[in-house]
């Protein structure tokens, strides 16, 4: 199911021109006596066209404006859209509850699996709830009380990615946010469970390696996983703000660029226009996507796939190909 798009991304002004054409000639439409069905059908063929044209070319400051869209689909859409009988997991048993953390129990395609993932929110209201995304020490211990009950039960682990980064606040680090994210990275080396992460908008620095240490790393394509933000980037290096685009290209923080070093295992192609636009149709090829890895990953014993785990993450970046 289509949703409506109400940002207006600066590359996709001549989208946004046909589709408002579209409109109007669905207004023209309610007049029986007006014949539009060969111009509606020529528009939908540009339409569709332009919009091949505009995502097949995108600068990676552009990849960055689509994995930030506010109707991008969150980690609680895919949940609901893959998790049947989900059950939320509340506390770290040290501190309190960390809601950006969502982790919880369910059945993945009729297979037990713990769920984590990071929720942003889709309005001021409940964005301000998930704190946009960035958890706090307690989220990062509540997904390691999740892991080990995991792994006690032999349950595979499914992450949902999507952060601009750990909280960076002083009460944050006042309880150990440094302690609690390594950690938490220590926990899924550990685990001898399936772990599958998929980022499906932003992968911010340790925040997000937190719970993307898995057996496999999925993203969309349209996704970014980086250890700083651009614009904390371009603030450290060229210390301006408008230097933010040589920053998100000199990061090589696409999915593109990441398959390439060997950081992720597979791309996850998006509908035409962006995950935002056709949220339904990516939420099952993210399902179909987990589902494969996951049978592949059954045949291992939790031995192998722990050790499979860690000789992933310590070949990283010894075999850089050459650019």
């Amino acid at each position: 199911m289509n949703q409506t798009n109400t940002l207006i991304l600066d590359f996709e002004k001549n989208i946004v021109e046909i589709e408002a054409k579209l409109e109007s000639l669905k207004l023209l439409a309610e007049d029986e006596s007006v014949d539009i069905s060969q111009e509606t059908t020529r528009l939908k063929q540009k339409l569709e066209r332009q919009m091949k044209l505009t995502y097949a070319n995108l600068t990676p400051w552009q990849k960055l404006q689509v994995s930030r869209h506010p109707q991008r689909p969150h980690c609680l859409d895919y949940v609901n859209g893959l998790i049947e009988d989900f059950t939320p997991l509340c506390g770290d048993r040290f501190f309190g509850d960390d809601e950006a953390m969502v982790c919880g129990i369910g059945r993945f395609r009729e297979t037990s699996v713990v769920v984590i993932g990071q929720e942003k929110g889709h309005d001021l209201q409940s964005r301000m709830k998930y704190n946009f995304g960035m958890a706090k020490p307690e989220g990062y211990r509540k997904a390691q009380r999740l892991m080990d009950m995991a792994d006690k039960f032999n349950m595979p682990i499914i992450a949902f990615v999507d952060t601009d980064g750990a909280f960076p606040g002083i009460d944050a680090e006042a309880r150990g946010q440094a302690e609690a994210i390594a950690s938490s990275i220590q926990k899924c080396l550990q685990v001898k469970t399936p772990i599958i992460s998929i980022v499906i908008g932003m992968g911010g620095s340790g925040g997000a390696i937190a719970i993307a240490t898995a057996n496999r790393i999925l993203m969309l394509e349209n996704s970014i996983y980086s250890v700083i933000s651009p614009e904390g980037c371009a603030s450290i290096l060229w210390r301006s703000a408008d230097k933010v685009q040589e920053a998100t290209a000199a990061l090589c923080l696409t999915a593109q660029d990441l398959r390439k070093f060997g950081v992720i295992d597979e791309i996850i192609k998006e509908p035409l226009g962006g995950a935002h636009r056709h949220p339904d149709q990516i939420i099952q090829k993210v399902g179909d996507a987990i589902a494969k890895h996951l049978k592949e990953l059954s045949a291992s014993t939790g031995e192998e796939l722990k050790k499979q785990r860690s000789a992933k993450f310590l070949a990283m970046g010894r075999n850089l190909p050459e650019n």
